[in-house]
C-alpha cells in the first residue's frame, strides 16, 4: 500500500499542495530559500493586489513589503486550511487596506495626455489610468473585495474570511463596487 499521497482518492493537485505544505514547514522553521519559493511564486498577484487597493505605486510597494514580513512573522502560525498564495494575498490586501487608512487622501491625479491615443498601446494606458481612477474613488472596503476578486482570483468565502464579513455582504460589495466603477468610468 502507498502513502497517502499516491492514493487512488488523491488528485494531481495533491503532490503540489504537500510539496507546498513541505514548502511551508521549511519556512515556518527559519528556511529563508524555502519562503523565498513560495513567495516567487504568488508576488506578482500580491503586488497587483497592493498596487489596485492603493492606487500609489509607492504605497503599493510598502504595503507589499509590509505583507511579506507580517508573512514571514506569521509563517509558524499558519495552519494549512487555505492554500499559501490566498493566505498571502489576504495578508497583502490587509496591508494594502492599513495603509490606505492611514495615508491621507490626496485628489486623484488626472490621466496625463497621450499623443497617439489611438493606438493600442496608449488605448491600454488610458484605460488602466481610469480604472485605476474609478478604485481610487470607491470606499476601501469595496475597492479591497473587488480587487480580491478580479486580481486574486479569491473565492467569496475566502473574501468573506480576509475582510471579516459574511458571504452576503461580500457579495452585496462586489456589486456595489462594479457598479460604482462601471458608473465612474462612463462618467469618465
Amino acid at each position: 500500500m502507498g502513502s497517502p499521497l499516491h492514493s487512488e482518492d488523491t488528485g494531481p493537485g495533491d503532490a503540489g499542495r504537500a510539496a507546498e505544505l513541505e514548502l511551508v514547514r521549511r519556512a515556518g522553521a527559519g528556511d529563508t530559500r524555502a519562503f523565498a519559493t513560495l513567495v516567487d511564486a504568488h508576488r506578482d498577484r500580491a503586488w497587483a493586489v497592493c498596487l489596485r487597493i492603493t492606487g500609489h505605486q509607492y504605497d503599493a510597494e510598502d504595503a507589499l513589503q509590509d505583507a511579506l514580513t507580517a508573512a514571514w512573522r506569521h509563517l509558524p502560525t499558519f495552519r494549512g486550511d487555505a492554500r499559501f498564495g490566498t493566505w498571502l494575498h489576504r495578508i497583502a490586501a490587509n496591508a494594502a487596506l492599513k495603509l490606505v487608512t492611514r495615508r491621507r487622501e490626496a485628489p486623484v491625479e488626472e490621466a496625463p495626455e497621450v499623443v497617439d491615443a489611438g493606438s493600442d498601446f496608449a488605448l491600454g494606458i488610458v484605460e488602466r489610468d481610469a480604472l485605476d481612477a474609478a478604485l481610487a474613488l470607491i470606499p476601501p472596503d469595496f475597492r479591497a473585495a473587488l480587487v480580491l476578486r478580479e486580481y486574486a482570483d479569491m473565492s467569496y468565502a475566502e473574501i468573506a474570511e480576509a475582510q471579516g464579513v459574511g458571504i452576503q455582504t461580500v457579495k452585496s460589495r462586489l456589486n456595489r463596487a462594479r457598479r460604482a466603477v462601471q458608473t465612474l468610468l462612463q462618467d469618465a
